[in-house]
């Protein structure tokens, strides 16, 4: 028996599993007349008012400007870009960046940065949602480089979180992004790029 194997055998043992339909009626009892949204119009202002306020650069393009943005913000960090194999051809069209797609967890370290879509994203809390899906790569690829640039469809913003997390698969790996990787000790001095990306930049695409 493995290590996991026997913790998970000690968790059974104090809190047994239960049985499906008993946990279904159990959700089927929570009272959800709560407000589930906030804010009906000026969802692109707040979602990128709210990011801005982490100390993240927002910047909202049309569509067709996308590849010449994405091209502009990788042109500013030289270096090689891990990226997704399979993110869009057309978002990276423009740029000369050197782009890794095939990468191993060991060589992102030394890369200039990162370039990702995401699975959704909060207006009311300036969140970014990663479900490491289409176009987003492994969870590595979103925490190890020091730069992450994060293209934003103007469809993926929903108003506030319940609404974003009917959007989202629960049993997908999900990673919340709010603003670049920041934590702060007893005496709340701030440190930057510990736990992940020490700058983000987010392109919200209209």
């Amino acid at each position: 028996m493995t290590a996991r194997e026997e913790i998970l055998r000690r968790i059974e043992g104090v809190a047994p599993t239960r049985p499906a339909a008993e946990v279904a009626t159990s959700y089927d009892r929570i009272d959800r007349s709560y407000l589930r949204r906030h804010h009906e119009d000026g969802v692109l202002d707040l979602f990128a008012e709210r990011v801005a306020d982490y100390r993240a650069t927002v910047l909202r393009v049309a569509a067709p400007d996308l590849p010449s943005a994405v091209a502009e913000r990788l042109a500013a960090r030289p270096g090689s870009y891990g990226a997704p194999a399979d993110l869009p051809a057309e978002w990276t069209s423009a740029t000369d960046a050197p782009l890794v797609r095939d990468f191993s967890v060991a060589s992102l370290d030394g890369l200039a940065g990162a370039v990702t879509g995401c699975a959704a994203a909060i207006a009311e809390t300036g969140t970014i949602v990663l479900d490491h899906g289409a176009a987003q790569g492994p969870r590595a690829l979103s925490l190890v480089p020091d730069y992450h640039l994060i293209v934003v469809l103007a469809g993926q913003v929903a108003p506030d979180v319940p609404e974003a997390l009917e959007r989202l698969d629960p049993s997908r790996p999900l990673t919340f992004v709010s603003g670049p990787s920041a934590t702060s000790d007893i005496e709340l001095s701030r440190v930057e790029g510990v736990h992940g990306p020490r700058t983000l930049e987010v392109l919200v695409v209209r």
